[in-house]
């Protein structure tokens, strides 16, 4: 984006709780659409997991006057390209497109959120095709850590797969579908982020005419577990030991939440990091080490993941950890320095990208109810210091230690 060119950020509510924002890119000639509604695996019944994703995945099997070819076909013509997804929290379609078209593929998806077929002859072709997604998490193991790492951290509801399991998929029936579409397919708290190259007016007199009178439902009340969290092995024969850990973090709402992504950057931010390099490069241990901050609407957490093989599991999951433990002993100026180029760079690539912008207003409005502007972005990184990185650190060590290891062999795990 052209330095001297302000960023041009709008946002208009809509009357039934949808909420529209989008960002004006006039050097672009493409735009991109996100659609996030609160309909996420946290809302099913523990005994219809998945139900979330069956009900994307019907979702886009025909809607208005489009049987499911038909949808497809029009979608290519337009030359659109488009996904959807289930997380925790929301339903997410989105895609990008020429700018041209997206005033005729944001018609296709007001079809979709509102007036799907949800065809019952084809429910066993989605159940089938969300069965393969879970047989697919089963047989990647870093992903059955990961996902029995963030349940016994966060509990439940929070710490769901949204891919469900295959005795309750499998139970799940077409009423099951159609109730929850009904229940939970609906505007309120929902976000539409636009960006691109638009014509604003036109676009919020558009978004305003498919979706100004959709009807909004009923919040629900969510009920959650206390997290077991402690130590669990997946025993598993296998040429592998993977280790998943989990801490307190921040959520990205908090105001200090860049305090600590500063501290992940030097701990696993490229191969210049502390777990690159003491764990992979100096050692030889794994074959994949990281860690991030990961992210809910009111809390979140600090993840670690390693893989290695049987006989270095204890001597992976002891360095990690030790590493994680001594990043909160503080960083030094280098490593926060090559952390802000690499988050600059990141700005910069996103500016160029109408799906990437799309995508990170959206969540931007999730958590914040604002958009940060890039001037915003940068001023938060630019005041990021060694000295405020290490005094938050200093002040919230690493707590509520959670481990989860597979392999063919538990690991030792002190103190918790």
């Amino acid at each position: 984006m052209p330095a001297t060119v302000a960023q041009k950020i709008h946002v208009h509510p809509l009357a039934n709780g949808l909420t529209l924002v989008a960002e004006e890119m006039d050097w672009l000639e493409s735009a991109a659409f996100a659609i996030l509604l609160p309909a996420g695996c946290v809302h099913e019944k523990p005994e219809q997991a998945g139900l979330a994703s069956l009900t994307c995945e019907m979702l886009q099997r025909g809607a208005g006057e489009r049987d499911s070819r038909q949808f497809i076909s029009d979608l290519e013509n337009l030359g659109a390209d488009c996904s959807a997804s289930v997380s925790v929290t929301h339903t997410t379609f989105g895609g990008s497109m020429p700018c041209e078209s997206l005033p005729r593929v944001l018609e296709l998806y007001a079809d979709v959120v509102r007036r799907p077929h949800l065809p019952a002859d084809q429910l066993e072709d989605a159940r089938l095709s969300c069965l393969q997604e879970v047989r697919a998490v089963e047989d990647d193991l870093g992903q059955r850590v990961m996902q029995e790492l963030r349940k016994r951290y966060y509990g439940d509801p929070w710490g769901r797969s949204s891919q469900g399991r295959t005795e309750t998929l499998t139970a799940v029936k077409q009423k099951d579908v159609q109730t929850y579409f009904n229940d939970r397919i609906r505007p309120n708290r929902g976000i539409l982020s636009i960006a691109g190259k638009i014509d604003w007016p036109q676009v919020r007199d558009q978004v305003e005419e498919l979706f100004g009178d959709w009807r909004p439902g009923l919040d629900q009340l969510l009920v959650e577990t206390k997290p077991e969290r402690g130590y669990h092995h997946i025993q598993h024969e296998s040429s592998q030991t993977l280790v998943g850990l989990a801490v307190d973090g921040l959520s990205y709402a908090n105001d200090d939440y860049f305090q600590l992504r500063g501290a992940i950057g030097a701990l696993s931010d490229g191969m210049s990091s502390r777990l690159f390099t003491e764990v992979r490069e100096k050692r030889g241990y794994v074959y994949s080490v990281h860690a991030m901050c990961n992210s809910l609407k009111d809390r979140g957490s600090v993840i670690a993941f390693a893989g290695t093989t049987p006989e270095h599991g204890q001597d992976t999951f002891d360095v990690t950890w030790g590493e994680l433990k001594r990043m909160y002993a503080g960083i030094e100026q280098a490593e926060l320095d090559r952390l802000k180029g690499r988050i600059k760079r990141s700005l910069i690539i996103q500016q160029e990208s109408s799906p990437s912008r799309a995508g990170n207003i959206a969540l931007d409005w999730y958590y914040l109810q604002h958009v940060r502007t890039k001037e915003e972005l940068q001023a938060l990184i630019d005041n990021l210091t060694v000295k405020s990185i290490n005094g938050w650190l200093e002040k919230h060590p690493p707590q509520n230690l959670t481990v989860v290891s597979l392999g063919p062999q538990p690991i030792k795990v002190e103190g918790i």
